[in-house]
């Protein structure tokens, strides 16, 4: 009897520690500056600081279709474009589903850009909103 109810405290335990890690993971990685923005939080950001877009996607996937005045930036050429990038305006990063454009704002942060931000969710998160895309080419 003591071994199963050991056990089953050891379970739960282990539960305990698994959610606890899960809640703290978000606080964690914000504190590593890992910061993404809301579609809205994005908009309101373009809007008041004229934020730039910066679309981190291939050229060909950017040409189907990105967000109205967005920057096409691939994210294999990031390094080599980094002296034509405004460092005096803040920079949303986007990708497709918000993976790439966080290592991207990762990048660019560490590289002096003191404000930059990765679109939560991507262009998936764009679209799900209603809002529109532009064609390139």
């Amino acid at each position: 009897m003591d071994f199963i109810f050991s056990q089953n405290n050891l379970y739960i335990l282990i539960i305990a520690l698994v959610s606890g890690g899960m809640l703290l993971w978000p606080v964690l990685m914000k504190k590593q500056g890992a910061t993404s923005v809301s579609v809205h939080d994005a908009i309101e950001l373009a809007n008041q600081k004229q934020a730039v877009f910066l679309d981190v996607r291939t050229v060909e996937e950017f040409r189907t279709g990105t967000i109205p005045q967005a920057r096409n930036v691939p994210a294999a050429e990031i390094e080599k474009k980094l002296p034509s990038l405004p460092k005096n305006r803040p920079l949303i990063v986007v990708c497709n589903h918000g993976r790439d454009s966080a290592k991207v704002a990762a990048k660019l942060r560490a590289n002096g850009f003191p404000e930059v931000v990765s679109l939560e969710g991507g262009l998936n998160n764009w679209t799900k909103e209603g809002l529109l895309l532009s064609k390139k080419g």
